[in-house]
């Protein structure tokens, strides 16, 4: 609906434009649009309001500058009218079209079709106007609607503190970075099926040889799926990811971090006598997950770290780090990539680097995870933990002793 507008070109011809008569208009913006190249004359012409007749007209000018008749000039006023002078309704007709579409409302003709400019131009017509699906574009532009896609911002019910908790994990993390304690961030990214499947994205490959993946997802018995746990440490920009090949559990989710402390974090941190956790609410380590916090008292006791952990709200994973600084990151390097084996899951997740320094380590885990563990009461109540005063549920610390 209408090409884009280039800012510093529409600012330009708008403190010229009063300055300039009808030939130079167009001999401006035809000498613009040559600057440009390919497109420039749609881009001017969107700019300027200047029709892309004229500026195609400037362009022969141009190139036959020593032809140019100089004292010829159409008189102001001159030339076709507009089609919303001759019409004078078609403009209110044509919002009629799109506010009731945009409103929800069941009546407009548009409400169960696409609003695409040919279809506009139909429903126009059928009103009496004489328009084209050009004439629309323009319109449409003119009226400062252009084509939008569906863009994922509604969360859903929001936590009443979910800012105040924000702010309490930015000011934890803080406090813990400047006393030389580690702070990480932990998610699940989510499950991969290992086969010739399809995936996202798109990677160079000879011209006509794409590679073949299998026509319908359909689970390998035999290599299944993957749970790749992330670790993401905020401080020194590492990455540490766990490839469970079984259930992804609360078991699991704490072995990982258990595997990041002595492959990564204990040499990084020897002195560490704190670990601070950021994760998601829920999932296998959701904060009302009871096996969550008794592996987590297990893991406190072996490595004699007092392990804090601060949760995200219910529908705000997004603003853990772990997913813009870790796992958008692998999934951008493994873009296209059929996850044929568990070594190429690996190898790929190990080989992702960024401009800013992100080193990612990588290991395979083949234990088994069972499902349905339940803690019993006694023993919840046993683990050593002292909740904060600002939201227990989502912000306390499983003790070493």
């Amino acid at each position: 609906m209408g090409c884009m507008k280039d800012p510093l070109i529409e600012q330009e011809y708008a403190m010229l434009s009063p300055f300039l008569d009808e030939r130079t208009k167009r001999v401006y913006a035809a000498s613009k649009s040559k600057a440009i190249g390919r497109g420039g004359k749609a881009l001017v012409s969107a700019s300027t309001g200047i029709s892309y007749r004229s500026i195609v007209r400037g362009c022969k000018e141009l190139e036959g500058s020593d032809k140019v008749e100089l004292t010829r000039l159409r008189q102001a006023g001159g030339g076709r009218k507009l089609a919303t002078e001759k019409d004078d309704t078609l403009k209110k007709d044509l919002e009629t079209l799109l506010e009731p579409y945009t409103r929800g409302e069941p009546e407009s003709p548009l409400q169960w079709t696409c609003k695409s400019t040919r279809k506009l131009a139909e429903e126009l017509q059928n009103m009496g106007h004489i328009v084209s699906h050009t004439l629309v574009s323009r319109l449409l532009s003119e009226m400062d609607y252009s084509l939008q896609a569906n863009q994922k911002t509604l969360e859903g019910a929001s936590h009443e503190d979910r800012n105040e908790q924000f702010e309490y994990i930015h000011d934890k993390v803080k406090l813990f970075q400047m006393m030389g304690e580690p702070v990480i961030s932990v998610d699940t990214k989510k499950k991969e099926l290992i086969g010739q499947y399809k995936n996202a994205g798109k990677e160079y490959q000879p011209t006509g040889q794409p590679e073949k993946v299998n026509t319908h997802d359909f689970p390998n018995k035999e290599l299944g799926k993957v749970s790749p746990y992330g670790i993401y440490d905020l401080t020194e920009n590492l990455g540490w990811v766990n490839v469970g090949t079984d259930h992804d559990t609360a078991a699991f989710a704490v072995h990982s971090i258990r595997q990041w402390w002595y492959a990564m974090g204990k040499d990084l941190y020897s002195e560490a006598k704190q670990l601070l956790i950021t994760a998601d609410s829920g999932g296998s380590n959701g904060y009302r997950v009871r096996l969550w916090k008794i592996e987590l008292e297990k893991l406190a006791q072996e490595t004699g770290l007092n392990i804090t952990v601060a949760h995200f709200p219910s529908g705000t994973s997004k603003w853990n780090k772990i997913e813009h600084r870790l796992f958008c990151h692998i999934t951008q390097n493994w873009r296209g990539r059929p996850l044929t084996s568990h070594e190429v899951v690996v190898n790929l997740i190990a080989s992702t680097t960024t401009r800013k320094g992100l080193k990612v380590s990588c290991q395979l885990d083949r234990n088994t995870y069972k499902k349905g563990i339940k803690v019993s009461d006694e023993d919840f109540e046993a683990i050593q933990i002292r909740k904060d005063g600002f939201h227990p549920e989502w912000n306390y610390t499983i003790l070493a002793s």
